[in-house]
């Protein structure tokens, strides 16, 4: 009857990594935009926005 044996600092080792792993992950989320792609939503958002404005009538 002997219970299974664990290595605690392996097992501390593994919970740091699998932190590491979620904040990277969160990080890539938040941070994951290329300088191209930034440029490009960006040119999107200028070009919506000027076709909303073309698209007004002045009264």
């Amino acid at each position: 009857m002997a219970a299974d044996l664990i290595n605690l600092n392996k097992t501390r080792k593994a919970k740091a990594k699998d932190a590491r792993k979620t904040e990277a992950v969160h990080n890539r989320a938040k941070f994951g935009q290329g300088k191209a792609e930034r440029a490009r939503t960006r040119a999107e958002a200028d070009k919506a926005r000027r076709a909303l404005d073309d698209a007004k009538r002045e009264s």
